[in-house]
């Protein structure tokens, strides 16, 4: 079963037997997407309409599936394993866009500058104060 949530899409078996620990159960697959796409635990439960217990239980149950112990490492097996992937439609439309090469590079951030008005001496020559 594919199931698509946000920018993700993930591989789900939506029976499951005993024998099968290398299934995702389609909750699971959405809970895994949803920490996928950067919601937090309670951002989660609350698209659902799940308690935030019921997220952490299902992120536990994913995490000793794929035996890591971090959203991330769950996300990057999750991945390696083919079970989510994220939808290449963004890759496209950036690619369509002929200023997309310009919005990758970000503009040089400026040096501060620390001006008081209440000193006037610089803060290297503190020391010649008391002499």
């Amino acid at each position: 079963m594919q199931l698509t949530y946000g920018n993700w899409k993930a591989t789900a078996k939506g029976r499951r037997r005993q024998g099968e620990p290398e299934a995702l159960a389609p909750r699971e697959a959405e809970c895994l997407m949803a920490l996928a796409s950067g919601q937090t635990i309670k951002e989660i439960a609350r698209s659902f309409g799940v308690s935030p217990g019921t997220v952490k239980h299902s992120l536990a149950r994913i995490y000793g599936r794929l035996n890591v112990t971090r959203g991330t490492a769950a996300i990057a097996e999750a991945m390696r394993r083919g079970w989510i992937a994220p939808l290449l439609v963004a890759l496209l439309v950036s690619g369509i866009n002929p200023d997309a090469e310009a919005m990758r590079h970000r503009p040089p951030v400026r040096a501060r500058t620390q001006v008081s008005a209440s000193r006037t001496f610089s803060r290297r020559d503190t020391g010649s104060i008391y002499a």
